[in-house]
């Protein structure tokens, strides 16, 4: 909160997540690291990526203040959260989608306005997750817009158009060849991010059918394009603007693995969890009639058949937990080291 730029919006520094996105480091000279180069506290260039980052974790801060008892300090990260939502909704959004960021003049990255690089991914996946415009459409359009703009047949690109030249107000960013790496590869560690997003929304359908797209058991039928082992996630996929696209690079060398672990276990099959135990919540394709899960948790072992008789895509109507219903979602701690048998069904609740 001390390190907001000019419109209350977090100063990117040397840069976000996206590493490569280097806003103030002005680099000209070959070979120069863009981690090292130039000044590393820009005071103008900022990131819609970290607030969409900050607004998805604040939640959970003050959860943690009252479970303490720290009753003011949760009061002081609600207005927090509720300021930083209200400040991407007015400086963040750029009428279909998210921006990227403010560069170093003060000009926005990842608009309709700039000529390449017009929308990117980051944002649009972890402001829908954080629920910023969920209420009022934006969320929505923004996975919309990742669709027309950024979806292809191997996965969703970081951002397009993919750079065509280097732009050292950029960084490393514009050094790549197009549809390579952080130039509008497919980056498989931020794919999960639109995945989780899009089952905030209810679209269990279309969760899915991004997962597929970059998940390797399910690429395996195209492994001559693929070329990678069907065992391990990528860190990228070559985009439509490479040479070769659709072939896998770099993998064990990526934190994607556990990005889509959550996507598929927690955000589609529903099992979540939180303080006070697992919290079911699946969103699926409703076409799927059942399936079943075993969850080890805080030592209990948990079997979870799961059915879908009004194939919905979310929605708990009822959950049984050895034999005896339960209020809510949240399946109970036994700390007994013994295996329970969970029955939800899914539907609206009567």
């Amino acid at each position: 909160l001390e390190n907001l730029g000019p419109h209350g919006l977090p100063l990117i520094g040397r840069a976000d997540w996206n590493d490569c996105l280097n806003l103030n480091c002005f680099s000209e000279e070959p070979g120069e690291s863009f981690q090292t180069s130039g000044p590393s506290e820009g005071p103008v260039a900022e990131s819609i990526f970290i607030a969409g980052l900050f607004v998805y974790a604040a939640p959970d801060f003050v959860e943690l203040c009252l479970r303490r008892n720290l009753v003011t300090e949760a009061r002081e990260a609600k207005v927090h959260l509720e300021t930083m939502k209200a400040t991407v909704l007015k400086y963040g959004w750029d009428g279909n989608w998210f921006l990227r960021a403010y560069d170093a003049a003060g000009e926005k990255v990842g608009s309709a306005e700039c000529a390449e690089g017009r929308i990117f991914i980051e944002p649009q996946g972890f402001c829908a997750m954080a629920g910023i415009g969920l209420e009022t459409g934006q969320a929505a359009q923004a996975l919309d817009s990742v669709a027309s703009h950024l979806e292809t047949e191997h996965g969703i690109v970081l951002q397009t158009p993919a750079y065509s030249q280097y732009y050292p107000h950029l960084g490393e960013i514009s050094s790549y060849p197009p549809g390579y790496k952080e130039n509008g590869g497919i980056f498989c560690h931020n794919n999960p991010w639109v995945i989780i997003a899009e089952t905030i929304l209810g679209r269990g359908e279309r969760a899915f059918e991004l997962y597929k797209k970059i998940c390797p058991a399910y690429r395996e039928h195209i492994s001559d394009v693929h070329r990678l082992e069907p065992y391990v996630y990528a860190q990228m996929i070559a985009g439509r603007d490479a040479v070769n696209f659709g072939q896998a690079k770099n993998s064990w060398l990526t934190g994607t693995a556990a990005w889509n672990y959550v996507a598929i276990s927690q955000a589609i099959l529903g099992v979540h969890p939180d303080y006070d135990g697992l919290r079911i919540d699946p969103c699926i394709p409703p076409s799927w009639e059942e399936y079943t899960i075993e969850r080890e948790f805080r030592g209990d072992v948990y079997r979870i058949h799961i059915t879908n008789p009004k194939r919905v895509s979310k929605g708990v109507a009822k959950i049984v937990v050895d034999g005896r219903k339960i209020e809510g979602s949240t399946l109970p701690l036994f700390s007994d080291g013994r295996i329970h048998q969970v029955e939800v069904m899914m539907g609206l609740l009567t």
